[in-house]
């Protein structure tokens, strides 16, 4: 009975109604209207866990879940198992109802991370095959279709020839006996087809009267001609009314046949409605899901900013006032909250909130508080709100209380939430504090939380006798002598009563004497020190609200030279992108030209003459692409080349072979390719990057390095020389004799063999059929590492002959 009050003292009906608008079918309103309170918190984390779902379908799709073509079907399935016959309307019902399951249940089923709902509608049936029988024996119309038995597809057939015949007999006579007829008109009397007929000329038509017009100048008669055709129509209508019941029967019986699958099918879709209703819900009051703790864990309890539902509901839909949110942060050691303040002030609003929200979390509904939500689960939620004054039951408005109070003591348990409204008023103040002092302790010992509003001074100094009390006030503004709806926790609140009424006019004389009374009991002092504390309070507000501009000042200095740093970032990295390519510009300009000297020594004498200035070009494209006046990143220096390591020289862009070192002169001699050259230590790196690590410096005068010094050995008979291009044994290739497709293998080889870059490659593959050399050009056209090729000159072989040069 307590809980039922409750209910009703919390306003929790209009909620409930508030959350049918959000459900889609008829049975989700109803269930809304008449939703059940979980009674274990296994069932409310299972409610809960549902909305988040649903939650999450309605904002991660495009369009929210369906629950079109559900229907009401409760009625027509105890109808069907008390072998009744289901109408054409009532079997179509079922039909829809069975393929919008089957749609929520694929979008269900297509959608990750929802366990829950998957699980609810796991075994779902939807009986595809009942619902296409349904279909092909009911039209759109709502009536049983000619082919839902060929018994029935007759017997219309038969009706259909039957009404033309008629027609056909009455048109006639009409046209023949036009003058006797009052209207051109075929109607039906006792499902029996008839013709107007003019009174006074009724004998010419001979037939059955069968109704007259209310003047009598009109006689509805069934000509003698029609009669047996008549006769004929009304059979045939009772065969076709005995094959559509019989088509209906059998229906039923189908529907009857799996009438259990369809009630958890129609629970199903009420429960899947209900969890939707709750999740368009929580997301219209831009509520968060709560987080159930454990107070003896010495969790807090948490709701920032809480609102009221139904104060939001009125401000939304019936021009009600902005709602002021409250802050309720609860210790895990605190039992009892006396909240005090003026009348008018808040008091009771905090209240039933706090009570709705404990409530909305049982039945799976999110808080419209901020993040986080956090709060016990209460077994009771147990309220004193109001007046329960009886004149017919004697009762007085302490009387009230107090009987409630019974009641509420004999259903809490140290899991409940206990709610009261101005404790022990009703009564002389003395006793009334001293009961409530009593009522509040008792409380405290063996109830989870109990929030109390009260006028009594007493009260007040619990919190500074026992630890498990804690004050709150409503805030009140003195100047406006309004309230401001706000909850200040750690101080009790003034009742502001002289102030009132002083500021509202009545005498000055009147206000003096009453503070003469209330100064012996000490009143004045305590209201003093809560103004001084409320003061202090306001000026920290302020701080506060000044500190938070500095930090939003901070945080907003802090995002521009955030932006700032990373515009810079990006323009560092765009002009490092940019130097780059010019690099890559300028290196393969070098490589360009590089091979053009290298290619002007292959066509002259090949002498050592040309070796020296081929050398002299190469320093000189060195000199014009590197210049020594260039910044680059250098590596740490660290290398050490020993003889038979392959080095870099950047200057020319080669790799070669260290076959000399000498540490003192500070050079070393390297050969790539046939060609030998002297270089310093300080222009070549490894592989890897590594620059030459200098030697400890001594007490000589430095040796000033030449760029490169070559050494060219003497020309063989063959006519080779120390340029990588020349044709020599180790860059020429003979393929003459093979196979295209063994040729490619050889020629394939021979090309990775080839270290030196810019150089060439000699094949001879001789002139024949010419399918060699076309093959050997096709495979040169696909290698990637061949920048072009041409045929040798007359001396070198001719078309016999194909020089490839290596990019």
């Amino acid at each position: 009975m307590i809980q039922s009050e409750t209910l009703e003292l919390l306003e929790w009906p209009r909620l409930c109604e508030h959350l049918a608008t959000f459900a889609a079918t008829k049975l989700g309103a109803i269930a809304a209207r008449q939703i059940h309170i979980p009674t274990s918190l296994a069932e409310t984390e299972q409610l809960l866990t549902q909305t988040k779902e649903v939650y999450h379908l309605e904002t991660a799709l495009t369009t929210s879940l369906s629950f079109e073509g559900i229907h009401d079907i409760g009625d027509s399935l105890e109808r069907a198992q008390l072998h009744g016959i289901l109408s054409c309307v009532e079997l179509l019902a079922i039909a829809t109802t069975l393929a919008g399951m089957r749609n929520l249940r694929r979008v269900i089923d297509s959608q990750p991370s929802i366990p829950v709902l998957k699980e609810l509608v796991e075994d779902l049936r939807t009986y595809p095959e009942l619902e296409q029988e349904i279909h092909h024996c009911i039209d759109e119309r709502a009536e049983v279709a000619d082919r839902a038995s060929p018994q029935l597809g007759a017997i219309r057939g038969q009706l259909k020839q039957v009404r033309d015949r008629i027609y056909q007999t009455l048109q006639q006579i009409m046209q023949r006996q036009s003058g006797a007829i009052q209207q051109q008109l075929i109607t039906q009397r006792s499902d029996r087809f008839v013709i107007p007929v003019k009174a006074p000329q009724k004998d010419s038509i001979p037939g059955i009267v069968h109704d007259s017009s209310t003047t009598g100048a009109t006689l509805y008669i069934e000509p003698n001609a029609i009669v047996e055709m008549n006769n004929r129509l009304r059979v045939l209508l009772r065969q076709e009314k005995a094959e559509e019941e019989a088509i209906l029967r059998a229906l039923t019986e189908k529907v009857a046949a799996v009438n259990e699958d369809l009630e958890r099918l129609l629970a199903i879709a009420t429960t899947l409605d209900l969890a939707t209703a709750r999740a368009r819900y929580s997301y219209w009051l831009k509520a968060n899901p709560p987080r159930f703790i454990d107070r003896s864990a010495a969790d807090l309890i948490t709701l920032r900013q809480l609102r009221h539902p139904l104060l939001i509901w009125q401000h939304h839909h019936e021009q009600g006032p902005a709602v002021v949110p409250i802050d309720l942060m609860i210790s895990p050691h605190i039992r009892v909250v006396a909240i005090t303040g003026p009348n008018t002030g808040g008091k009771t609003v905090t209240l039933k909130t706090l009570g709705l929200a404990a409530l909305m979390t049982k039945i799976g509904l999110f808080i419209p508080a901020r993040e986080p939500v956090e709060l016990p689960w209460f077994d009771e939620v147990l309220a004193d709100i109001g007046d329960e004054q009886s004149l017919e039951q004697s009762l007085s408005t302490f009387s009230g209380h107090i009987r409630r109070i019974t009641r509420i003591l004999a259903a809490m348990s140290q899991e409940s939430l206990v709610l009261l409204d101005e404790v022990g008023a009703g009564t002389d103040p003395s006793e009334g504090s001293a009961l409530a002092i009593a009522l509040l302790q008792h409380l405290a010992d063996y109830a989870g939380l109990t929030v109390a509003t009260t006028h009594y001074g007493e009260l007040k100094a619990l919190k500074y006798q026992d630890e498990r009390f804690e004050n709150a006030a409503v805030e009140f503004d003195d100047v406006s002598l309004s309230p401001t709806y706000r909850l200040l926790w750690g101080i009790p609140g003034r009742s502001n009563a002289l102030t009132i009424a002083s500021r509202l006019g009545l005498s000055s004389e009147i206000i003096e004497v009453a503070k003469t009374h209330v100064a012996p009991s000490g009143g004045a002092e305590i209201n003093q020190v809560i103004a001084g504390l409320e003061s202090q309070r306001r000026q920290q507000e302020i701080k506060a609200k000044e500190a938070a501009v500095l930090l939003a000042q901070a945080e907003k200095l802090n995002q521009e030279v955030s932006q700032a740093a990373r515009s810079l970032e990006e323009r560092e990295q765009l002009l490092r992108q940019q130097q780059e390519q010019t690099l890559l510009n300028e290196l393969a300009q070098a490589k360009a030209e590089i091979a053009q000297v290298i290619r002007r020594l292959q066509e002259g004498n090949q002498t050592g003459q040309d070796a020296q200035e081929a050398t002299k070009a190469l320093n000189e494209i060195s000199e014009q692409y590197l210049p020594s006046r260039q910044v680059k990143a250098k590596p740490k220096p660290g290398y050490q080349p020993k003889v038979g390591d392959r080095i870099r020289i950047p200057k020319l862009g080669q790799t070669a072979e260290v076959l000399e070192v000498s540490l003192a002169d500070q050079e070393l001699i390297v050969r790539f390719g046939i060609m030998k050259m002297t270089v310093a230590l300080t222009d070549i790196e490894s592989l890897n990057g590594e620059k030459v690590e200098p030697p400890p410096v001594k007490n000589v005068e430095p040796k000033i390095l030449k760029a490169a010094k070559v050494t060219v050995p003497a020309a063989t008979a063959s006519g080779s020389s120390s340029v990588p291009t020349i044709r020599t044994s180790r860059n020429t290739v003979d393929l003459r004799g093979r196979r295209v497709a063994d040729a490619e293998m050889e020629l394939t080889q021979a090309i990775a063999a080839q270290v030196p870059v810019g150089g060439a490659l000699w094949i001879i593959h001789g002139k024949g059929t010419g399918k060699l050399r076309e093959g050997v050009h096709q495979i040169l056209d696909q290698s990637p590492q061949i920048k072009n090729y041409e045929l040798a000159k007359d001396k070198d072989g001719g078309s016999g002959v194909t020089i490839a040069y290596l990019k």
